[in-house]
């Protein structure tokens, strides 16, 4: 078999697919050995290279809307909408290796400098730090500071991270992208189901974020937010998958679902299986194969 690298994408709340390619990839006898994670893909990705991804599906699936605005510690000055703290928490809960490299295979988030524009590999140092940073989304999630740098979401340089994971020495590199287009439509206010949220929110923060159902009403602040890390992160994916193809590309269809919507973590884990499953002959192949599939 040769080596196999995964680049797990970002997405936000669709990020949670990446747990349901992990499973189908271990029941099809591939076992990554190099992760690159960018945003939730950080998450997800330390989460399976220190082992305890079974703590954190467990956690994933137990997300209900009351639960999850519970740990969210709303902080508008903090420059986003929360502070993160939770992310932070969770990787203790999850008692992962303080440090990167103490994780049981290669890992590496992807970040990006604030001051620059540039994205950052985090490799080694502070795990918290790393997935912290990498999990910024502009707007939503604050920004974070490593050592002298402020950094913000990877998703904003390299939302797929082919490149990392061939560096990190991958033969083979299985991307999972959570945020396909495959119905041709970046947003589409119908598909959202944030009405569920709406009772568990402060009512100010509920009429500044959340769509409502009146179809003449300009885009709400979560739908401006989402929908602008959507086209952004799909032009920055296009141009680096273009130059950086990876072998496999698995491509979610969580089109109806946003990034914000972290409580529907059933549908995303189950669309991770899928890709994995539609794609099994040609997995087995490259795993198999090694540069030269």
């Amino acid at each position: 078999m040769a080596k196999v690298g995964l680049a797990l994408g970002s997405g936000g709340a669709r990020g949670w697919c990446h747990i349901g390619v992990l499973r189908a990839l271990r029941d099809i006898g591939v076992t990554p050995e190099v992760i690159a994670g960018c945003s939730m893909g950080s998450l997800v990705g330390a989460a399976y290279a220190g082992g305890k991804l079974d703590a954190l599906e467990d956690w994933v699936r137990s997300l209900t809307p009351s639960r999850f605005v519970g740990l969210l510690d709303i902080r508008p000055g903090s420059g986003g909408i929360v502070a993160g703290s939770e992310i932070v928490t969770l990787i203790d809960d999850l008692d992962l290796p303080e440090r990167v490299e103490d994780l049981d295979m290669p890992f590496a988030a992807v970040a990006t400098d604030m001051e620059t524009g540039r994205e950052v590999w985090l490799r080694e140092g502070s795990l918290k730090d790393a997935v912290r940073a990498s999990v910024a989304l502009p707007g939503v999630i604050s920004p974070h500071r490593v050592g002298e740098h402020w950094m913000l979401d990877g998703g904003l340089t390299n939302p797929v991270p082919v490149s990392v994971a061939r560096a990190m020495g991958a033969e083979v590199t299985i991307a999972v992208n959570p945020n396909a287009k495959l119905k041709g439509k970046i947003w589409d206010r119908s598909a959202w189901t944030w009405q569920a949220m709406l009772p568990e929110l402060p009512e100010g923060l509920a009429k500044m974020i959340l769509p409502t159902p009146n179809d003449d009403s300009p885009p709400s602040y979560a739908e401006v937010v989402s929908t602008s890390i959507d086209v952004m992160t799909e032009q920055i994916r296009r141009a680096r998958l273009a130059g950086e193809p990876p072998h496999v590309l698995l491509n979610a269809d969580l089109s109806d679902l946003s990034v914000l919507e972290f409580h529907r973590a059933d549908e995303a884990i189950d669309e991770g299986r899928r890709i994995v499953a539609a794609q099994k002959d040609w997995i087995l192949d490259c795993a198999g194969e090694g540069e030269g599939a």
